[in-house]
């Protein structure tokens, strides 16, 4: 498990012992019931959503199912639980000309050519090689081949794969390079010889911070000041996939474990094709001729 997932999980357990002890339940996992745990749930109901809320409970089930393949219970209260129902949004995205909008906005900013040309980079990689954001956040200059035109990428797990590098990402993270000593500390000369973004002090940049960079040029770019950078990485599957791409092939880019995950963008897909046909088609519309 990746070292958020750990936290996560560790939060929400401790959230459970928390709730435990305030209903006056020992702090033993023995006396956790499937009413505590019934009232537990009620509680987080009040202010997490449906999603939220099962993902907090896959946490409880996987550690009483752990205690019980240790011998410490005979049996696990979590599995007398419902799952609560949860309804799948749909993954925003972009369409092209609007994420071309997005990507090339640092060219509008009044920044230095240092800045500018480290953003365009970044959110080249990002939409061309749709890559997590914590992904993005972790390359190295070591990662790259620009003449192959592909990036080593660290995923889920450490689970590593090799993504394609467009002839455009390529082309912009060259120009950076050429220009990315002048982000060194101006105080301490310090400059992180390893990562291939970095920030104003010379420092590695972080998942926080991408996500502030994409806010800002979601807005000069398309207007969207809440645009998330998963956003970029949703825009460059569906694209890949309306052009044909195979979605095995998108699955292996993307680094999902599961196809199921890649096929929401069929769906996505299709949910688009029927929005043009409904617009455009003579036939989507009661009032045509007989």
């Amino acid at each position: 498990m990746s070292q958020n997932t750990v936290l996560a999980y560790r939060r929400d357990l401790e959230q459970l012992l928390a709730y435990a002890r305030s209903t006056g339940a020992a702090a033993e996992p023995r006396d956790v019931t499937k009413l505590v745990l019934r009232g537990f749930l009620g509680e987080l109901a009040k202010d997490h959503g449906a999603a939220s809320v099962a993902r907090k409970l896959a946490a409880v089930r996987s550690f009483f199912r752990h205690l019980v393949r240790k011998g410490e219970l005979d049996e696990s209260p979590a599995e007398l639980v419902g799952t609560p129902r949860v309804h799948r949004r749909m993954p925003l995205f972009l369409s092209a000309e609007s994420a071309a909008e997005v990507v090339e906005a640092p060219r509008m900013a009044q920044a230095a050519a240092p800045f500018r040309l480290r953003d365009e980079a970044l959110l080249e990689v990002l939409y061309g090689s749709g890559l997590r954001v914590s992904e993005l956040a972790g390359l190295d200059i070591g990662d790259l081949s620009l003449s192959e035109g592909s990036v080593r990428v660290t995923g889920k797990g450490r689970k590593e794969r090799i993504v394609p590098l467009g002839g455009k990402a390529a082309a912009s993270v060259e120009r950076y390079l050429a220009v990315r000593c002048a982000l060194r500390d101006p105080k301490t000369g310090n400059l992180d010889d390893a990562a291939l973004f970095v920030g104003r002090r010379g420092r590695r940049v972080g998942v926080r911070w991408i996500q502030k960079l994409a806010h800002r040029y979601g807005a000069l770019g398309t207007g969207r000041a809440d645009l998330h950078p998963h956003a970029l990485r949703h825009s460059c599957a569906t694209h890949m996939l309306e052009a044909g791409a195979d979605l095995r092939a998108i699955q292996e880019m993307l680094g999902h474990a599961s196809l199921s995950t890649t096929q929401r963008y069929t769906h996505l897909s299709l949910d688009r094709l029927l929005e043009v046909y409904d617009r455009s088609h003579p036939l989507a519309h009661d009032d045509h001729d007989d």
